[in-house]
């Protein structure tokens, strides 16, 4: 007896041995069986292209003309398992990160310089002999998924102003856009440009008659527009509310606001001719009594060829635009404005163009100027262009005027692209 005794935990521990590895089956779980198929799968894989290189290896050491390749083992789809969405790294912070993180607090900026120059006589001085008419600081950037800023200061020879500076909500419920802050009108095509755009030196004398000028109708307000989609043609209604005070309007009551509105038709004739008309209306009060107002009709029509094969060094643009002024003070006076452009692109940097002009003055229609230009420009690119304009004008209270002006404007800086 005294020598069975050492055996007993020989034999305990013997059938510990034989049920462990059943205990440990049995605690498997189906998780860890998964994972160990998969990799048993990956293992297989990676084995037989190991096999397959070696064998394309050892053909390519043989020779093209010896050497038959081996054929690649077909090997079934692994399974890939769904993982748990990671979490996203960090962009990094060295120069590699740099260059596109640097806009997300950095907006465009551009500026553009507008120098005329003037000879011949006119009366009341006209433009000085020589002078940097404006020059145009631009802000733009993307606010965030909502909205969007740009600002536009300008810099005159005697004055400092914000040209525009608004707030732009593209994806507004029901297909709207708006706009909120210092606009420039949507009254026809001229008025809402700005200066560097536009294909001549100055202004027509319709614009300066009638609609104010440079300033225009832009004011303080809100703007909304919606397109209607149709299979005839690219359609755009725009109406805007102003605090009433422009170069038009005079606003001394909150009430006293002034609208605005816009519709524009455009439609492709053929792949490289398009048409573009446009009905405008502008009312407001001016400063000729509490009651009385200004209203302004307007219409426009562009007719654009651009050859896609040669658009770089030929096109032709033909525009129309015409203003009503209807003033209610006194006995109701209505003035009549219009001008005719003509332009063409003979060669890859240079273009031609003419226009005529007349307008009658708002508080006196029987005076009437008229007025006819002929434009030569040169782009070297579209960041600097040289324009030279011979301009004759007839003024309904004072003698014929024959000018010559020059232009030279230059681009520096990321620049949005401006309305088509």
């Amino acid at each position: 007896m005294q020598r069975s005794r050492p055996l007993l935990p020989v034999v305990l521990v013997g059938l510990l041995a034989l049920l462990t590895p059943s205990r440990a089956r049995a605690q498997e779980t189906p998780e860890s069986a998964r994972l160990k198929a998969e990799i048993e799968a990956l293992r297989q894989e990676f084995t037989a292209r190991i096999a397959a290189l070696e064998a394309r290896l050892k053909a390519v050491e043989v020779g093209p003309a010896s050497a038959t390749p081996a054929p690649t083992p077909e090997t079934p789809p692994t399974p890939i398992p769904e993982a748990a969405p990671a979490a996203l790294a960090p962009a990094p912070s060295g120069l590699g990160g740099g260059a596109s993180s640097s806009k997300v607090f950095n907006p465009d900026i551009a500026a553009i310089g507008d120098f005329i120059g003037a000879m011949g006589k006119s009366p009341g001085g006209g433009e000085p002999s020589l002078e940097l008419h404006e020059a145009e600081l631009s802000l733009q950037a993307i606010v965030d998924p909502y909205a969007r800023a740009d600002v536009f200061l300008t810099f005159g020879p005697e004055e400092v102003g914000i040209e525009e500076a608004y707030l732009t909500f593209p994806t507004l419920p029901g297909g709207f856009l708006m706009k909120v802050g210092k606009l420039r009108d949507a009254f026809g095509k001229v008025n809402a440009a700005h200066n560097h755009v536009l294909p001549f030196t100055e202004r027509p004398l319709m614009t300066q008659n009638l609609t104010g000028g440079e300033e225009g109708l832009g004011d303080s307000g809100i703007s909304l527009s919606r397109l209607f989609p149709n299979s005839f043609a690219f359609v755009e209604a725009t109406g805007q509310v102003f605090q009433g005070n422009s170069a038009i309007f005079r606003a001394e009551k909150r009430r006293d606001v002034a609208f605005v509105g816009h519709l524009r038709g455009y439609r492709d004739l053929s792949e490289s001719t398009n048409l573009d008309l446009g009905a405008s209306f502008a009312r407001g009060h001016n400063d000729a009594g509490q009651s009385a107002t200004t209203r302004l009709f307007g219409f426009d029509a562009t007719l654009r060829w651009r050859p896609l094969r040669r658009s770089i060094y030929t096109h032709l643009l033909a525009r129309a635009e015409a203003t009503w002024s209807r003033r209610s003070e006194g006995p109701s006076e209505q003035s009549f404005g219009a001008y005719g452009y003509l332009e063409y692109q003979f060669a890859r940097r240079w273009t031609a163009g003419t226009r005529l002009d007349t307008a009658a003055h708002p508080l006196d229609p029987t005076l009437k100027d008229k007025g006819a230009s002929f434009l030569l420009t040169y782009a070297p690119s579209e960041f600097s262009l040289v324009r030279g304009q011979f301009r004759r004008t007839s003024w309904a209270d004072g003698p014929k005027a024959n000018e010559f002006l020059f232009q030279f404007l230059f681009s520096i800086g990321a620049h949005g692209a401006h309305p088509f």
